[in-house]
């Protein structure tokens, strides 16, 4: 069975995951599928893409697969793990990434719908980013993701208290550009791909990398790129960690000890 089912229809191409067993969970097969289909539209040369889950579906995605951790010791989030390597395909697309958001969406899930030009959902949606609750550092570009789609205030919320954001608290501090009713999500999302089809391409391909050049134009100092890396290093080396990853496989909850 394929992870990820993708189709293609009047320049708009389609991504939806396709792994309910795992709560559509973002396992490397699954990426490696997100990044097939990506690669495909560019080669057909798509005005727009829409990632989706299949209709109804209680769950967006459940995030990072917990079993695919590494092992304490090693950087569970480094620049080649698939996960970075999706969410940079989707910012380098030369086309606007909707994200169609019916159902819950969690950890890593939150970075791969944040990082998609526009989101659009539905009442029943909602957002949660968990590393907290697992014991798992957050790399930078993930966090400098939270901070530009909701402010740090509301990055610190999320990221410390791990709990969900509701749809229309989401569509208020700008998570979502839309809140549409259930049954209409479908329908607006691909309106809005069509309205976005009609328009230029080569301009909104520039316009997008600018924006993504403009929105990326702080660099940190050698040393606070050190810095942070000491401290995530800290974390994934740490008893936390791998209590949190033992406790995700057997079903408890987890018991910290804050070393």
């Amino acid at each position: 069975m394929s992870l990820i089912l993708s189709s293609y229809s009047d320049h708009v191409g389609t991504i939806t995951f396709n792994h309910a067993e795992t709560r559509n969970s973002l396992s490397n097969e699954l990426l490696g599928g997100l990044i097939e289909a990506l690669q495909l539209f560019a080669e057909r040369k798509a005005r727009a893409v829409i990632i989706r889950a299949l209709p109804g579906s209680k769950v967006w995605s459940s995030g990072f697969d917990i079993t695919e951790l590494p092992v304490p010791g090693r950087d569970p989030l480094s620049y080649n793990d698939p996960l970075e390597h999706a969410l940079r395909e989707i910012q380098l697309f030369p086309a606007p990434v909707i994200a169609m958001i019916e159902g819950s969406v969690w950890g890593g899930a939150c970075d791969l719908a944040f990082i998609c030009d526009l989101a659009i959902g539905c009442p029943a949606c909602s957002f949660a980013i968990t590393p907290a609750k697992i014991g798992v550092p957050y790399n930078s570009t993930g966090i400098l993701h939270f901070i530009n789609v909701v402010g740090p205030r509301m990055a610190r919320e999320m990221f410390f208290t791990a709990k969900p954001i509701d749809a229309e608290r989401a569509h208020r501090i700008g998570i979502l550009n839309h809140l549409a009713p259930t049954e209409e999500l479908e329908g607006f999302c691909y309106g809005m791909a069509h309205q976005i089809a009609e328009n230029s391409p080569l301009a909104i391909a520039v316009i997008k990398e600018q924006l993504r050049l403009l929105g990326n134009s702080h660099p940190l100092s050698p040393e606070t790129f050190e810095r942070i890396q000491g401290l995530r290093r800290k974390v994934y080396d740490s008893y936390d960690y791998l209590e949190g990853k033992n406790a995700f496989k057997e079903k408890r909850k987890p018991n910290f000890k804050g070393e």
